[in-house]
């Protein structure tokens, strides 16, 4: 994994209220140049035996793939869920100026 390596993460959240704030402590301590929420997402998951219908948001982060491990780090200490769903994707192609500017604003 380069540090110039680019990923899209995801999390999903309690609400757009907790995403809005977990996202922008994320983007100050530029472990991501932003991040876009949807606010009204409906989540169907097993969980501890019994299918789950619950109504979350989910916020899609830009940012390195070397910084994952400290964004899930973080997502496990200040989640509201037990397991925090956090997913990295690599991105296959970027705008390479957008691509610069998440280089940019991130810590690298």
């Amino acid at each position: 994994m380069s540090d110039t390596d680019l990923v899209d993460v995801t999390i999903s959240g309690p609400d757009e209220e907790w995403l809005a704030e977990f996202t922008h402590r994320l983007v100050t301590d530029r472990l991501a140049a932003c991040g876009n929420i949807i606010p009204d997402v409906r989540s169907i998951y097993r969980w501890e035996g019994a299918v789950e219908d619950a109504s979350e948001a989910v916020v899609v982060l830009h940012t390195r793939a070397s910084l994952v491990p400290v964004i899930v780090e973080r997502a496990n200490a200040e989640h509201p869920d037990e397991v925090p769903q956090v997913v990295a994707v690599p991105v296959a192609g970027v705008n390479p100026a957008y691509g610069q500017w998440i280089l940019d604003e991130t810590a690298g």
